[in-house]
């Protein structure tokens, strides 16, 4: 299984940016894909989940209107965007895909069972 992130850097406060997350090695059913984010000294938290059923869930209440998942639903496994517009200074992270292959689900970090190595978004004032 391979979860490779992409799109990060650096924008404005306002700006936009979209992160893709390439997958290979697995079969998209019965699982989920998440983006996550973790700022320095704080916990990983969900940012949106998209199950395989193409369910879509939005974790965090500060990016709700602003933050959007999308597929392009390629089989077997496909590449995962995370649209973010209207970007903060508190969106600033460290932003992982996770895939989690039991429930269709993301339950937390702690639930994800393969994780990319990340990609760094900052977010000027």
């Amino acid at each position: 299984v391979q979860l490779v992130e992409s799109g990060g850097g650096l924008v404005e406060a306002g700006g936009s940016l979209r992160l893709s997350c390439a997958t290979s090695g697995f079969f998209f059913e019965d699982s989920a894909i998440g983006w996550f984010r973790q700022a320095p000294g704080k916990n990983r938290e969900l940012v949106a989940c998209l199950g395989s059923n193409g369910a879509m869930t939005t974790g965090a209440e500060s990016v709700k209107g602003r933050f959007t998942i999308s597929s392009d639903n390629s089989k077997p496994s496909p590449t995962v965007f995370l649209q973010m517009d209207n970007l903060k200074p508190e969106d600033s992270a460290t932003y992982y895909c996770g895939l989690e292959t039991q429930y269709a689900i993301c339950d937390g970090a702690g639930g994800m069972d393969y994780w990319g190595e990340g990609v760094l978004v900052t977010v000027s004032s």
